[in-house]
C-alpha cells in the first residue's frame, strides 16, 4: 500500500501489485542501467511514492544505496558533501527543491562536488525550461543525465518520461514506459487527436487494484476500458497533449487544482 499525498483531500491508500513495481523497475534498469559502482542517494521520506524504487532498484542490480539522514533532505549542502564524500550516481528532486539545489551548485561553484552524478530524476510537480537552462553545466560538462519522470501512484510512480537536452525550453512529460498505455480523452472517453488537449488516462501492468477501503472512489477513478474490453484505464484529472513528435505535454489539472 502506498498512500497518496492528500492534495485533493485525505491522503489514500493505493493497493499496489508487487507485478507492478517489478515492471516499473525492470524498465528503469533497460533505460537507465546501474551496477556495481553505482550508488543511489536515498533522500525521499518512505510516505513518498519515489522512495520505493529508491530503496530497492540498487538491490536488484548489484548497485549501492546511501541513506541521507532524516531532515537533511532540505539542507542542499549536506546534500552536495554526501554526493562528493559517497560517490552518488543517481539521485532524485521535486522540482522546486531541484531549484534550490541548483542555486546551490550555480552560487557556490560546486559544480566539481557533484561530478559523480550520472543521472537526476525529477517528478512530483511541473518542470520548467528555466531548469534545463540552469543546468547547462550540469549536462554537457559533467555529462548529467537530466530526465523528467510522470506519473500517479495510481499507477505505480511513473507512467512516462523525458530525457532533458539543453536546447529544450518548453519540458513535456514524455513517452510512457514499458507496457503502459497512455490515452487522453474527450468527456465522452473519445480518443483526442494530436494537438487536441483531454483528459490524460492510463492502462497496463502498472495500475493499482484500487483504494484501500473505498470502492466507491475505485470504481469512478478505475473505470472500464473502452478500447479492451476487460480491461481499466485510470482517469488522472489531468489535462494534456499528444505533441506531434508523440510525446506528451502537461497543460495542467481539469480539476483547476493547485499547487501552492
Amino acid at each position: 500500500v502506498i498512500y497518496t499525498s492528500g492534495s485533493t483531500g485525505k491522503p489514500k491508500g493505493v493497493l499496489i501489485e508487487h507485478g507492478s513495481l517489478v515492471n516499473r523497475l525492470c524498465w528503469m534498469q533497460s533505460r537507465y542501467p546501474i551496477a556495481y559502482e553505482d550508488t543511489i542517494l536515498q533522500k525521499t521520506t518512505y510516505t513518498f511514492d519515489v522512495s520505493v524504487w529508491e530503496l530497492f532498484w540498487w538491490s536488484m542490480y548489484g548497485a549501492k544505496v546511501c541513506m541521507l539522514p532524516q531532515g537533511a533532505e532540505k539542507d542542499t549542502d549536506r546534500i552536495v558533501r554526501t554526493i562528493n564524500k559517497n560517490s552518488i550516481t543517481t539521485i532524485h528532486f521535486v522540482p522546486s527543491m531541484y531549484n534550490i539545489f541548483l542555486e546551490n551548485i550555480n552560487t557556490k561553484k560546486n559544480l566539481e562536488q557533484i561530478s559523480s552524478l550520472k543521472r537526476i530524476f525529477l517528478s512530483g510537480e511541473a518542470m520548467l525550461g528555466v531548469q534545463v537552462e540552469k543546468s547547462e553545466d550540469i549536462i554537457i560538462k559533467n555529462k548529467t543525465s537530466l530526465v523528467n519522470l510522470y506519473g500517479p501512484t495510481e499507477a505505480t510512480i511513473d507512467v512516462t518520461y523525458y530525457n532533458c537536452d539543453v536546447s529544450d525550453r518548453n519540458i513535456p512529460i514524455g513517452k510512457p514506459i514499458a507496457n503502459t498505455q497512455i490515452h487522453i480523452l474527450g468527456e465522452n472517453n473519445e480518443l483526442k487527436p494530436i494537438g487536441v488537449n483531454g483528459e490524460l488516462c492510463i492502462a497496463g501492468v502498472g495500475l493499482a487494484r484500487g483504494y484501500l477501503n473505498n470502492a466507491i472512489l475505485t470504481k469512478e477513478k478505475f473505470i472500464e476500458n473502452p478500447f479492451e474490453p476487460g480491461k481499466r484505464i485510470y482517469k488522472t484529472v489531468d489535462l494534456e497533449i499528444w505533441l506531434h513528435d508523440f510525446n506528451i505535454e502537461f497543460f495542467g489539472r481539469i480539476d483547476e487544482k493547485v499547487k501552492i
